[in-house]
């Protein structure tokens, strides 16, 4: 059973809070070269992520549900926001990402994310 929370973020009910279900999409090519949120610049082949809450530098794997491929990513960007936002997206992925995750062509595709490790506080 899948349970919506009040964020718009969703979490397998009896299973940890670091999983969540949803909406992945991607960015890329508008974005390459710029400085992410954490102060990173963004390559768009490199495996990282955007996501609204989790620390940068977490680690996450996303599934991609419809042909079983996943991916490591680490988070050094916040996102999604706007329109994909509003529709369930709740991770942008880069453009090399998407690619292994096969849903370059679609843009958006139905996906597991779990938090595989958070950043040491230091």
């Amino acid at each position: 059973m899948v349970v919506f929370a009040a964020d718009g973020l969703s979490t397998a009910q009896n299973t940890s809070p670091s999983i969540q279900f949803g909406l992945a999409s991607w960015y890329g090519p508008g974005f390459h070269g710029e400085e992410t949120a954490s102060g990173e610049i963004f390559d768009q082949r490199e495996m990282v992520a955007a996501h609204r809450t989790l620390p940068f530098g977490s680690v996450i794997r996303v599934t991609n549900l419809e042909n079983g491929r996943r991916v490591t990513l680490r988070v050094v960007d916040r996102g999604p926001y706007g329109r994909n936002f509003r529709n369930g997206t709740i991770v942008d992925v880069s453009r090399g990402a998407a690619r292994r995750l096969g849903f370059i062509k679609d843009g958006l595709v139905r996906v597991r994310l779990e938090v595989m490790r958070l950043p040491d506080k230091t």
